[in-house]
């Protein structure tokens, strides 16, 4: 006897819902191959020597140099995230110079020991004075500057705060960066709803949600108000200022205010999905974009140079979590990329060898 329609119908669904249930595939599983036929660029190495201006690795120095090396980078900027200052910071750059004198770069941190004492503004200041005495090229700023320093009475400490203007204007009197990272990609302060671009970040790192005060917009605000009371003091703004899914609201901010650069660490997923934009981007700016990664994963390299070097379309970016989308390469001209890789990193911090770099 023949089933009907509606029968052969139900049984289908049936099995379908039965396979799903046995493979039990999430959404932090799912992870499609493409069938998309397009030229792939194979790179693991920069076409010109380049300059990482934000990492935060010290360790084996010696095995750092060969990693380098088959990267084709030929200076690393590392710091502390906190604490570097003083006897630990010394340390740091003497350990780093006795392995090569010329391919490590530190930079320092801020002492926020007695934040409430009365003298912690001059305080503060000499010890990064020192400190660049010391073989300080920098000054880094981690993130819990304006969302978790507080003061004694509990209240928190804005990023503008009055009590570290000495502090960078010291750095703007020697004429070192300051490499600020301030708060955090703006989903992290939206709904973790389906709307959400970064809700599966969310799910896996639950801890990075953020909720009531300091909004993401407070924190930025107060960000641009510190770049544009220290006219004389270069800022190095981390992560694109986690403006890089608004490209034109970074623009106004750089043509406001001359003495900010940026770097891309950590912002290959939002630069790649908007290639056009992001390479219009990198040409206008191109004297005031520098080369970052943050976190020491060699293996992540060959992204980013794929991404401003090549024309690939539709490839996976280093890590899903971020975004659920692929990416597209800028293929930035070699003069651009010559500025990104190295020539506004040796117009920025002081120090770094010439002779480490081409001629032209």
């Amino acid at each position: 006897m023949r089933k009907s329609y509606f029968a052969v119908l139900g049984s289908a669904a049936v099995l379908t819902a039965s396979y799903a249930q046995q493979t039990g595939i999430t959404v932090e599983e799912y992870e499609p191959k493409s069938t998309l036929v397009v030229p792939r660029t194979e790179i693991t190495r920069a076409k010109y020597p380049f300059v990482d201006v934000h990492l935060h690795v010290a360790d084996k120095p010696d095995q750092l140099l060969k990693t380098m090396d088959s990267l084709n980078m030929r200076v690393m900027v590392t710091s502390f995230v906190r604490g570097g200052f003083g006897e630990t910071l010394k340390k740091r750059i003497d350990s780093l110079r006795a392995a090569s004198p010329d391919r490590f770069v530190v930079f320092g941190n801020i002492d926020y020991k007695g934040l409430d004492d009365p003298d912690y503004r001059d305080r503060a200041a000499s010890q990064v004075e020192k400190d660049i005495q010391a073989g300080s090229r920098g000054l880094k700023v981690w993130k819990d500057f304006g969302m978790m320093l507080k003061d004694k009475d509990g209240k928190r400490i804005a990023v503008d705060d009055p009590r570290f203007d000495k502090v960078f204007e010291v750095c703007g009197k020697y004429k070192i960066p300051v490499l600020i990272h301030t708060a955090d990609p703006k989903q992290f302060w939206e709904p973790m709803d389906k709307y959400n671009e970064r809700w599966l970040d969310l799910k896996l790192h639950p801890n990075r949600a953020r909720t009531g005060e300091p909004t993401w917009d407070t924190l930025i605000a107060e960000q641009h108000r510190l770049f544009a009371k220290h006219p004389r003091t270069i800022f190095i703004n981390a992560h694109l200022g986690w403006l890089g899914y608004d490209l034109g609201r970074l623009s106004a901010l750089l043509d406001r205010l001359p003495n900010v650069y940026v770097e891309l660490a950590a912002t290959i997923v939002e630069l790649g999905r908007q290639p056009r934009a992001a390479r219009a981007f990198f040409t206008k700016y191109q004297d005031r974009v520098l080369f970052g990664k943050d976190t020491w994963r060699a293996e992540e390299y060959a992204n980013y140079f794929r991404t401003v070097e090549t024309g690939d379309e539709y490839f996976d970016h280093e890590r899903k979590y971020q975004g659920i989308w692929k990416i597209y390469g800028m293929e930035l001209p070699d003069a651009v990329l010559r500025k990104l890789y190295y020539r506004n990193a040796l117009k920025v911090v002081p120090g770094i060898s010439r002779d480490l770099f081409p001629a032209n």
